[in-house]
C-alpha cells in the first residue's frame, strides 16, 4: 500500500477502489463492504481495509457527508453527482461495522498506522468518518 497521508483516500488502494468503482457501479460498494466483513474476528490485510474504509466514504457521501474533498477525491465527487442513490440501512450499517473492523483487532492497517507517528491523527480521521456515518450527523 503506497499512503502519503492519513485520510481515507490517501493511498495507492483507495484510488484504485474508485476506479473500480467507476467500472462496476453501485455494486462495488456492497461487495466491498462484504468482503471486509467475510473476514470476521479473522486478519483484515491493509488492503482491504483501504478499500473499505473507500466504501465506507463513499456512503457517508451518499448521505451527504463527506469527509476529505481535494484533487484525491475529484473521481468520486464526479461519480456521486451522477449517482444519487440512497444508501439502505442495511448498506449504512455495514459501513459501520467496516469501519470498526478497520479500527478493532487484528487489522493489519491499524497496526500500521499504529507504528507511525501520525496514529493518533489516523485513528481520528477514521472516528470522524464514523461520525459522518450514524443517523445524528449533521
Amino acid at each position: 500500500m503506497g499512503a502519503w497521508g492519513y485520510d481515507v483516500f490517501e493511498n495507492d488502494t483507495a484510488g484504485d477502489w474508485v476506479y473500480e468503482l467507476e467500472e462496476r457501479g453501485a455494486d462495488q460498494i456492497a461487495a466491498t463492504l462484504a468482503a471486509v466483513k467475510s473476514v470476521g474476528d479473522g486478519y483484515l490485510d491493509a488492503d482491504s481495509a483501504c478499500e473499505g474504509l473507500a466504501a465506507a466514504e463513499t456512503v457517508a457521501r451518499l448521505l451527504g457527508r463527506p469527509g476529505q474533498r481535494d484533487s484525491y477525491t475529484e473521481s468520486l465527487d464526479a461519480w456521486i453527482a451522477s449517482n444519487s442513490m440512497t444508501p439502505s440501512t442495511d448498506m449504512i450499517t455495514a459501513a459501520i461495522a467496516a469501519v470498526d473492523r478497520v479500527l478493532g483487532q487484528h487489522s493489519e492497517l491499524a497496526e500500521l498506522w499504529g507504528d507511525s507517528a501520525d496514529a493518533g491523527t489516523w485513528r481520528a480521521s477514521v472516528a470522524g468518518l464514523r461520525r459522518r456515518l450514524t443517523p445524528e450527523a449533521k
